[in-house]
């Protein structure tokens, strides 16, 4: 019905920037809140960041300053811009939408995930 592709992730040195994206398909009537979390490893998956389809965003403490959500609801697409990344930055991220469908269900969607590794 719906599918979420996030692209982006790879290795980088502390400091330095990537620029994740997430691409959702399928049958989208509309989408509402958007937003990232991340998975460390042997940690909780957490909220990162979150953007409604007003472009109102909100941040987790750890990344206010560094990181920049967006979005182009054109294309259906969301973006995080992630600047003077840090080794605790490390983790799989994974974008989440809440998608009303064409078929008028409300319904939550995630994607599959990419690495992203932070190196000191």
């Amino acid at each position: 019905q719906v599918q979420l592709v996030e692209s982006g992730g790879g290795l980088m040195q502390a400091g330095g920037s990537l620029r994740l994206s997430c691409a959702a398909s399928g049958s989208i009537f509309k989408i509402n809140t958007m937003a990232w979390h991340r998975q460390a490893p042997g940690k909780q998956r957490e909220l990162v960041a979150e953007i409604s389809n007003t472009g109102n965003t909100n941040y987790v403490d750890s990344v206010k300053g560094r990181f920049t959500i967006s979005r182009d609801n054109a294309k259906n697409t969301m973006y995080l811009q992630m600047n003077s990344l840090k080794p605790e930055d490390t983790g799989v991220y994974y974008c989440l939408a809440f998608v009303q469908t064409t078929f008028n269900f409300n319904q939550y969607y995630w994607g599959q995930g990419t690495q992203v590794t932070v190196s000191s």
